[in-house]
């Protein structure tokens, strides 16, 4: 199989100067609450088994590539420790079976694990994979080479998450049913008389149950780290478990304590019978302005990345979240949410309005599992699910630009004086949270304020900055002038450049 690799600085520059800056592309949606938005091809064939020499295998996660290339690549793992590649481009025939398509879609398979493989990771370019396994490990795969040149080993139970750094491929994280999660660092050498890397840190105990502490002595009282996540701010990690719905945000610079917390209200957090309902799978958007947790409360929990503390600034529902195994997304350009159910329907809402009925996809026969979008084809989302299916959609009726801003949004951890003087080593040594001042750095907050028209929609701009006129803003800024279009014939006299004519007077 060929996966090409990134495109060139130089390619870049010079489609820059031939085309200009291209906005992204957003799926705009036809509300309607029973839409079946399939594609041309009758009955859903966009679609193709999961199945090993005949015998139907539950597909476990979905990941499209990240680069422009290779976007239209579906990876795609299963519960017999398989990773497929599957081309989503091809035209397939509606008369074509699942498994006909299969045959046909599938440009790459190989067995990574000897057991379950609950997630995929795509990395370098995507020129490698990471597969998160109920062995216990973590494998990294040459894709074009279906060879495994590298093997994460150090948790004690099945690997449930994996996630990159946004920038640096070589940063990960995992999560596992030990209750743990663990940075790694893949050009870390594996030492002598070992295969495998070892992971840099690793936090024991990250989503723990109170009430098993309290009585349950001596047992482990740590719970599964259901999801984890690199946040775009490059430093900051977040966690989720199946013991309760909250969301613990890390700064991977001191992970002796979380730097904060999200959670729904109190009330919503426990069922009739007194269980607390678990997070099932967490995701942000493309400028990490959002973060998305789907609970098994059969809500979806939308934060703002800089203060999650706060609680959500909306939830979503409408989808069935009975099983950790039902996953959600936020699209890239925090539109849209995509999640699946346990009646056999995917939903997609519209984030700037929860309220309104999701609209459902209505094809699969079974529980809709895994989800994604794609990142560089507006609008092309996969569904998995427990029908031995992973299926293709075109949800884009039609497209517009907007744009939008691309200031990522960061979380800093101001460190004290003390730390600033002590050996980077030396980390057991650093000091506890309550010696830490939490300041928040919004770089985008300045062109919010200059162009309000960059928040797509009134209901996030209320959400985001409460009590914050952005027009009245606007309007108030010494620049505003100058931006209007009236301007262009009449500028301000302080923005007029001098001509000679001004040097002398006219009588």
């Amino acid at each position: 199989m060929e996966i090409y690799n990134s495109y060139s600085i130089l390619h870049d520059i010079k489609s820059r100067e031939l085309h200009g800056f291209k906005g992204r592309k957003r799926p705009l949606f036809a509300y309607n609450t029973s839409l079946d938005v399939r594609n041309d091809e009758p009955s859903c064939s966009r679609g193709v088994e999961s199945s090993h020499d005949g015998v139907p295998t539950p597909p476990m996660s979905v990941s499209f590539a990240k680069t422009i290339r290779n976007a239209h690549i579906l990876g795609v793992t299963d519960e017999e420790g398989y990773v497929n590649l599957i081309n989503t481009r091809l035209k397939l025939k509606p008369s074509a079976t699942y498994q006909e398509n299969a045959e046909k879609a599938i440009v790459s398979s190989w067995v990574a694990h000897d057991n379950s493989v609950y997630d995929i990771c795509w990395t370098k370019d995507d020129t490698s994979v990471l597969t998160a396994s109920a062995d216990h490990t973590i494998k990294l795969w040459d894709v074009e080479q279906k060879k495994c040149y590298g093997m994460l080993r150090g948790h004690v139970g099945s690997v449930k998450s994996v996630s990159c750094h946004p920038t640096n491929s070589d940063f990960v994280v995992s999560g596992s049913r030990d209750g743990s999660f663990a940075l790694w660092d893949l050009r870390c050498n594996p030492g002598q008389g070992r295969d495998w890397i070892m992971s840099t840190e690793q936090v024991n105990g990250a989503h723990t149950s109170a009430k098993r502490k309290r009585f349950i002595k001596g047992k482990a009282a740590s719970m599964t780290v259901t999801s984890v996540l690199y946040l775009k701010d490059e430093v900051s990690i977040a966690t989720a478990g199946a013991v309760d719905s909250v969301v613990k945000i890390w700064d991977t610079r001191n992970l002796r304590v979380p730097a904060a917390q999200a959670s729904p209200l109190h009330d919503s957090m426990t069922d009739t019978n007194g269980r607390q309902h678990g997070i099932t799978s967490l995701s942000q958007d493309l400028n990490g302005v959002l973060l998305s947790a789907s609970c098994t409360d059969n809500r979806i929990y939308l934060y703002n990345v800089l203060q999650p503390e706060k609680g959500p600034i909306s939830s979503f529902t409408g989808c069935q979240i009975g099983s950790f195994f039902i996953k959600s997304t936020i699209s890239p350009d925090a539109s849209h949410i995509l999640s699946g159910s346990g009646d056999g329907n995917a939903y997609i809402w519209q984030v700037d309005d929860p309220h309104q009925d999701p609209i459902s996809l209505t094809s699969h026969e079974k529980e809709v599992t895994a989800v994604d979008w794609c990142l560089q084809e507006p609008g092309k989302i996969a569904t998995a699910s427990d029908d031995f299916t992973v299926r293709f959609w075109n949800v884009q009726n039609r497209n517009y630009l907007s744009p939008r801003t691309t200031a990522v949004r960061r979380r800093v951890m101001a460190v004290s004086k003390t730390d600033c003087h002590e050996p980077s080593l030396q980390k057991e040594t650093l000091c506890s949270s309550s010696h830490k001042e939490e300041v928040i750095q919004d770089q985008s907050i300045v062109e919010l304020l200059k162009t309000p028209e960059t928040i797509p929609n009134k209901v996030l701009r209320d959400r985001l900055l409460p009590g914050v006129n952005l027009n009245e803003a606007f309007d108030k800024t010494p620049e505003s002038a100058s931006r209007s279009p009236s301007s262009v014939l009449s500028p301000p006299s302080s923005l007029k450049k001098r001509t000679i004519r001004d040097y002398f007077v006219v009588c």
